[in-house]
């Protein structure tokens, strides 16, 4: 919810404030804003406008200087407007998938890509990332003889994921053995987590099979591994080297902290789990100036979409002191030119459709 307290030329002059700090990294002064004609108000009117925005939480004055610079809530104030007042431009998002456009087969390519992208078209550290939601599930089960020590398991995921694993066998099995256990299958493990796959559940598949129980076994774990490929949380990171252009990261500490967050990817998922969603699917998360905050002095900015039935994001990470306006604006292109080439083509990726069998084809 917008504040009340902030009137049209406060808005004005705290929107000015940040621009010419994203552009000069100086503390902005009074005479400076006084140039602005947007403004319209003398020197001693915008010191009077900027001390209220101080005491609101909006501008901090730092050290003795005269000039003041954005707070943590006046660059949420400049990045919720901006994203309100965002709209899509359809040539670039059409320039994006040109540039996508390339035989992605794997869920792998497409992150490195797409944070790759991110980090060029921004000149930030680009992301990209899926996550472990724990939810795995199998919806259906079907299988294939191959020979009678070997079969094809096929399960079919949400969002139209299917994967076909071989399943090797010491012993051999008949054709009406798997299909009573292909039925078992479906009755008592469709719908379930790994986590409630539990040991009664083998044990009544196993009782259920008679002589062939030992097939549970081999089964189950290759089941397990299916769904942790699934559900296995990775984040790509393209350009770490471009922080090292702002002044911001000359703070040794800063800099160890941030690195320390990219490479180890459990700190950041926190960072990602308790961002803020403002309009229109921008994600953007601020760091605070507490002692322990990993994005101490930086910005991450991300857009989810989805791909096969999977939750990804693309972004980037920056300086407080970013560009929002150019940021969010690529960052919202890219995302919606991915959804829309893979609305266009569903089965690009190999996690998306087709079996790893047919995929060695």
């Amino acid at each position: 919810m917008e504040d009340p307290r902030l009137s049209a030329r406060k808005k004005l002059i705290l929107r000015a404030v940040v621009d010419a700090h994203i552009r000069d990294g100086e503390p902005v002064g009074s005479k400076l804003l006084s140039q602005d004609e947007q403004i319209s108000a003398s020197p001693a009117t915008i010191r009077n406008e900027m001390a209220e925005l101080e005491q609101m939480g909006y501008l901090i004055q730092p050290h003795t200087s005269a000039g003041r610079v954005p707070s943590e809530l006046g660059y949420r104030f400049y990045v919720d407007a901006l994203v309100r007042q965002y709209a899509e431009t359809k040539s670039e998002i059409d320039e994006i998938n040109e540039r996508l456009r390339f035989k992605l087969t794997e869920m792998d390519e497409l992150l490195e890509e797409a944070s790759r992208l991110a980090s060029a078209f921004t000149d930030y550290t680009g992301i990209a990332f899926k996550s472990g939601a724990g939810k795995v599930r199998v919806e259906k089960f079907d299988s294939i003889r191959r020979s009678p020590k070997e079969f094809l398991l096929v399960m079919g995921f949400s969002g139209d994921i299917m994967k076909a694993k071989a399943i090797h066998l010491p012993f051999s099995v008949s054709e009406e053995d798997l299909r009573r256990f292909t039925e078992a299958l479906n009755l008592y493990l469709c719908n379930l987590t790994g986590d409630e796959i539990s040991m009664p559940v083998i044990v009544k598949l196993e009782t259920l099979m008679g002589t062939a129980g030992a097939m549970v076994h081999p089964t189950i774990k290759v089941i397990y591994e299916t769904m942790s490929e699934l559900d296995t949380a990775d984040i790509r990171v393209e350009g770490v080297g471009k922080l090292l252009q702002y002044p911001e990261y000359s703070d040794v500490s800063k800099l160890r902290s941030l690195l320390g967050a990219l490479e180890e990817k459990d700190k950041l998922l926190d960072v990602i789990s308790s961002h803020t969603v403002t309009e229109d699917g921008i994600n953007v998360y601020i760091g605070s100036d507490k002692e322990g905050d990993v994005m101490n002095g930086s910005t991450l900015i991300f857009k989810n979409v989805t791909v096969g039935g999977k939750k990804l994001a693309v972004g980037v990470i920056g300086p407080k002191r970013m560009n929002y306006s150019q940021v969010i604006g690529m960052i919202s292109k890219l995302a919606t030119g991915i959804d829309r080439m893979f609305a266009e083509e569903p089965q690009a990726l190999g996690d998306g459709g087709g079996t790893d069998e047919e995929k060695k084809e």
